[in-house]
């Protein structure tokens, strides 16, 4: 489960990268939370492959609710330093906006630059 939530930490980092400002005080435990049911996918399972319906839901609704910058980028270090540790497929995250429908204006990446 410890592992899952990990992975749950990088699919975050798609949905908080996005909105605009606001003042949301979104956190990376609220993050974790909203995208347990993207876990299967995430990690990669060959009974998950795409995303299910409440997983995007989820991650649709993470998206509108990071809206000010100094939230996005928290979960965004938050979920690039702990998102590797748990076993999340960076392929799986890249394909997760596309599948759930949403934009990002920064690349999912272990390597982004969470200040920009």
């Amino acid at each position: 489960m410890w592992m899952l939530m990990k992975l749950l930490v990088v699919a975050a980092l798609l949905v908080v990268m996005r909105s605009p400002s606001g003042t949301n005080a979104l956190t990376c435990g609220d993050a974790i939370s909203a995208l347990i049911p993207c876990g299967s996918f995430l990690l990669g399972s060959a009974a998950a492959p795409e995303p299910s319906t409440q997983c995007c839901s989820n991650v649709q609704s993470l998206n509108e609710q990071a809206r000010d910058t100094a939230t996005r980028r928290a979960l965004c270090q938050c979920l690039k330093q702990s998102g590797p540790s748990y076993g999340v497929k960076p392929d799986r995250a890249r394909l997760l906006p596309v599948d759930c429908k949403i934009t990002l204006q920064i690349p999912i990446s272990p390597n982004v630059d969470c200040s920009r």
